[in-house]
């Protein structure tokens, strides 16, 4: 494979990188950008730690390329919101105490927005289906499901700025 300048918008910022065009989406975020929001977890595109925002839909970065995403722009965990104004979402998981390890948390609140975004008013079976596909192993889920509830409820700005 060969390097090549590649150009990605990742939370409203343009980054243009000298890497190889089939590397992971995650080790770019990680890697080449001190993202740490997105976390490797199975490297399967199976657990959900690493998921991120592409288009407003939720998206593993450990299983697509930066060539896959191409000029779509990406949001991370840390484009949310900011820490004197956290997006809603991310608030609700904290008003709730939705994380012991936090290690699932990424791919929670990304799914949870992905979801809030598209259907601001969810029922509950919405909410597992489109959760159901990211593991915690802390036995959290009760407060996960609240926390997206009070988001769902609250319905204030889930639009994803950049």
């Amino acid at each position: 494979m060969t390097v090549q300048a590649v150009s990605l918008t990742v939370n409203g910022q343009r980054h243009t990188l000298e890497i190889e065009p089939d590397t992971k989406l995650i080790y770019v975020l990680r890697n080449d950008l001190g993202l740490n929001g997105p976390k490797f977890g199975c490297g399967l595109g199976e657990c959900g730690a690493c998921a991120v925002l592409v288009d407003g839909r939720s998206v593993r970065s450990c299983s697509v390329s930066v060539r896959t995403i191409g000029s779509r722009p990406i949001v991370t965990l840390e484009g949310l919101g900011t820490p004197d104004r956290l997006h809603p979402v991310q608030q609700a998981f904290i008003d709730h105490q939705a994380a012991q390890c936090g290690y699932c948390m990424n791919g929670m609140i990304i799914a949870a927005t992905s979801l809030l975004t598209r259907n601001p008013h969810p029922d509950e079976a919405e909410i597992r289906d489109a959760l159901r596909y990211h593991l915690c192993r802390c036995g959290t889920h009760m407060e996960i499901l609240a926390a997206v509830r009070q988001a769902a409820a609250e319905n204030l700005g889930l639009e994803v700025s950049p």
